[in-house]
C-alpha cells in the first residue's frame, strides 16, 4: 500500500513539534497524542492507539487496533502493538508527573483510564502547538489542498447550476450535490475542530432558510432536515423563481479541507441593497486578500476592516443581528475550521503557506445570505486562491 506521507515528512512534523514545545514548554517531558486527526498528521494512519512523544527518546505510535493496517499505511518506524494502555506505559522506565496531551478531546473518562497506567499528576495542554505546525503546510500537503481547491471550483462553478431546477427541495438538491462532489473526487466527509460538531459537508439554503439560525459557527444558516439532524437541506423547502441560493461546502482531499461559498440567483433578481451589501464583502475580500502576507497580524486587519464598516452595515454582517460570528476568515487543513483565525485576540503573524478561508457574508431580511468565500494561500504576494474566487450572485 501506498504510504501518504514518507519517512522525511513524518521526522520534519515531529521535529517541528518537538521545537515549538521546547519554546513553549521548556520543562515538558511527555506528550501523548490521542486524537485521530493529530495521529494522521505525526504518524500518516489512524488507529485505535496512542502516540507518545518524550522530549528525549523514540517516539512510538502504540496501537491496540488495527497493528496490520498501521503498518500497511504508515512510514512511521517506530509503532508496537499493545492491548491496553497498560502495555505502553510499563515500557517506560520512568514516567512524568506533568503529560501534554490534547485537552480539548480529553474525556473524563480516557483522563482516568491515562491516569491509572500512567500514574501522571497534572494535564497540561499542546492544543496551541499543534495547531500552530500544523497551519504551516507542506509542499505535500499544498498538493493535497490544491487538488481540493479544484474539485471545489468544479462542483462550485460546474455542478450546482445543473442540479437547481423549479420545485427542487434543499434536501434533493444536497442529496444529489453530495453524490456528485464525491464522483468528482471529493472524500466524502469534513472534520470540525468545534467540540460535538458532527462531520457534515455544508450549509445550504434557499431564499430566507440560509438565515436561519444554527449552532454551528458560521455567518450563515439552514434549517435543515429536523431538529436532530439541523443539516443536508429542509424538505419542505422548494426552490422558485427569484431565490437566492446559497451553498457553503466543505471539500476534502487525502484528508485536507478547503471551504468555499457562491450564492445563485433562480431566474430572477435579488434587491439593490442585497446587491450593495455583496459587492461591499466583494471589497472586504480583495482587501484581506492583499494582507495575506507573511508578516501580517490576523487580529489587526479584523479591527482594520470592523473599523472601516458604517454601523447600519456591522448590524447584520457576518450572521444575522444576535447570531453573528466575530472573525473574518479561518484556517483550514485537516480540519476545516483551523489556526489561525482573523479575529481579535489572533496576535501571531502569517507565515507563508498557511492556508485560511476568507469569508465576509451579510444576512438580507427577507432575502438570504450574500458574500463569498474561498481559501487562499499566505505567499509573499498576498492570498493565493485555491478554489475559483466566486463571485457570487451568479444568474441561473
Amino acid at each position: 500500500m501506498k504510504k501518504m506521507f514518507d519517512k522525511i515528512e513524518l521526522n520534519r512534523r515531529m521535529d517541528n513539534f518537538r521545537v515549538k514545545m521546547d519554546k513553549d514548554n521548556p520543562g515538558w517531558e511527555m506528550c501523548i497524542i490521542i486524537s485521530k486527526v493529530n495521529q494522521y498528521y505525526f504518524v500518516g494512519t489512524m488507529q485505535d492507539g496512542i502516540l507518545v512523544i518524550p522530549k528525549v527518546g523514540r517516539p512510538i505510535f502504540w496501537v491496540r487496533r488495527a497493528y496490520q493496517r498501521a503498518i500497511d499505511e504508515s512510514a512511521f518506524v517506530d509503532i508496537y502493538p499493545m492491548k491496553s494502555f497498560s502495555d505502553a506505559a510499563s515500557y517506560y522506565s520512568s514516567l512524568p508527573e506533568i503529560i501534554h496531551t490534547e485537552t480539548k478531546i480529553l474525556t473524563i473518562d480516557l483522563y482516568n483510564l491515562l491516569t491509572k497506567h500512567f500514574k501522571f499528576k497534572t494535564v497540561k495542554s499542546l492544543d496551541m502547538q499543534v495547531s500552530y505546525i500544523r497551519s504551516i503546510k507542506s509542499e505535500r500537503e499544498l498538493k493535497a489542498l490544491r487538488k481540493s481547491g479544484k474539485i471545489h471550483k468544479h462542483v462550485l462553478t460546474n455542478i450546482v447550476p445543473g442540479l437547481l431546477y423549479e420545485g427542487v427541495s434543499e434536501r434533493d438538491f444536497f442529496a444529489n450535490l453530495y453524490t456528485e462532489m464525491v464522483k468528482s473526487g471529493y472524500q466524502g466527509i469534513s472534520r470540525f475542530v468545534m467540540f460535538d460538531c458532527d462531520s457534515f459537508t455544508g450549509q445550504v439554503g434557499f431564499g430566507v432558510n440560509s438565515l436561519y439560525p444554527s449552532f454551528f459557527n458560521g455567518p450563515g444558516g439552514q434549517k435543515g432536515l429536523n431538529a436532530a439532524i439541523p443539516f443536508l437541506g429542509d424538505e419542505k423547502s422548494k426552490l422558485k423563481k427569484g431565490d437566492l441560493v446559497f451553498a457553503d461546502l466543505a471539500c476534502g482531499f487525502d484528508g485536507y479541507h478547503t471551504d468555499s461559498t457562491n450564492t445563485y440567483v433562480f431566474k430572477g433578481q435579488v434587491s439593490d441593497k442585497a446587491k450593495k451589501a455583496h459587492n461591499k464583502c466583494i471589497e472586504i475580500r480583495q482587501q484581506i486578500i492583499e494582507r495575506l502576507i507573511p508578516g501580517e497580524i490576523p487580529s489587526k486587519i479584523y479591527s482594520d476592516i470592523i473599523g472601516s464598516l458604517d454601523d447600519d452595515f456591522l448590524l447584520n454582517f457576518m450572521g444575522q443581528g444576535g447570531n453573528q460570528v466575530k472573525f473574518l476568515g479561518h484556517g483550514v487543513g485537516l480540519h476545516v475550521d483551523e489556526f489561525p483565525v482573523i479575529a481579535k485576540g489572533f496576535d501571531m503573524p502569517f507565515e507563508e503557506n498557511m492556508v485560511l478561508a476568507i469569508e465576509p457574508k451579510c444576512a438580507i431580511k427577507g432575502v438570504g445570505t450574500v458574500g463569498v468565500e474561498d481559501s487562499y494561500v499566505v505567499t509573499k504576494d498576498g492570498g493565493e486562491c485555491l478554489t475559483g474566487h466566486h463571485m457570487g450572485l451568479k444568474p441561473l
